[in-house]
């Protein structure tokens, strides 16, 4: 158990059937960098059970936030779905991730794209006061099957703006563009066709993906993952590194 702080559950929200959400204690010494993942888990049968999750809460909050599917014979979230507010939880103590800024070369927009609880990692950074210094334009894409999947819609579209510290900044230069695939909305069909077919900028009324201005980071399913990658190639971006900054970043923690 080394490997893990032990923290106290404070807080549990059931968005869907099949999404829920938790907060708990944070240990003071623990440090992260917004848009990375921790290990998570349960102690069973005394030895730990653990996954990677992306830490929804930006780093200088004393919580720690996560945000999970439920599997209903999954080995650990069909036991995670159960937590409860005291409920003590294992938290890996070494934080880590690509979708970090400074893997990212300097540029103008930065597009955070995500499916389902891909959103996680960008919860933290859309919430990141140095973010909004870097660039000219933060847009988050959130896609899911039906409306009630968008997870915290409603705090972004109407918390976020009226941040105490960050409301101005974002009312300058946060987009939110959520989409769903199954249902009639606003915005429909997955994120990578909005994209190809070009109704994703139009819609935002800006140019196309091109080097020298766009920054883009990925969360979510493996589909997603390799058919943006492949339009992000084709407008000839470049895959960024711990160790070599590019003009795009993929997070592979939670690819199966």
């Amino acid at each position: 158990m080394s490997k893990y702080h032990i923290a106290t559950v404070q807080s549990v929200h059931h968005w869907t059937d099949t999404l829920f959400s938790f907060t708990c204690s944070r240990e003071p010494g623990l440090r992260f960098n917004n848009g990375e993942f921790t290990m998570v888990g349960l102690e069973v049968d005394g030895r730990p059970l653990a996954r990677a999750y992306s830490i929804v809460s930006p780093n200088y909050e004393e919580h720690l936030e996560f945000f999970s599917i439920k599997v209903q014979d999954g080995p650990l979230t069909s036991r995670l779905q159960h937590l409860r507010v005291g409920d003590h939880i294992l938290i890996g103590k070494k934080p880590t991730g690509t979708l970090v800024a400074d893997n990212l070369l300097p540029g103008k927009t930065l597009w955070m794209l995500s499916t389902g609880t891909g959103l996680a990692p960008f919860m933290s950074i859309i919430r990141d006061p140095d973010i909004y210094d870097r660039f000219e334009r933060i847009v988050l894409t959130h896609t899911c099957r039906l409306k009630g999947e968008l997870a915290y819609m409603d705090y972004i579209k109407h918390d976020l703006p009226g941040h105490e510290y960050l409301g101005d900044v974002i009312k300058e230069k946060f987009v939110y563009y959520p989409t769903v695939t199954r249902e009639e909305f606003e915005n429909e069909g997955r994120i990578t066709d909005l994209i190809a077919t070009g109704k994703l900028f139009i819609d935002l009324g800006v140019k196309r993906f091109a080097p020298e201005s766009d920054r883009v980071m990925l969360c979510g399913s493996t589909a997603m993952l390799r058919d943006t990658t492949e339009l992000l190639k084709q407008a000839g971006l470049v895959e960024g590194k711990n160790n070599a900054p590019g003009h795009y970043v993929i997070e592979r923690a939670f690819v199966e």
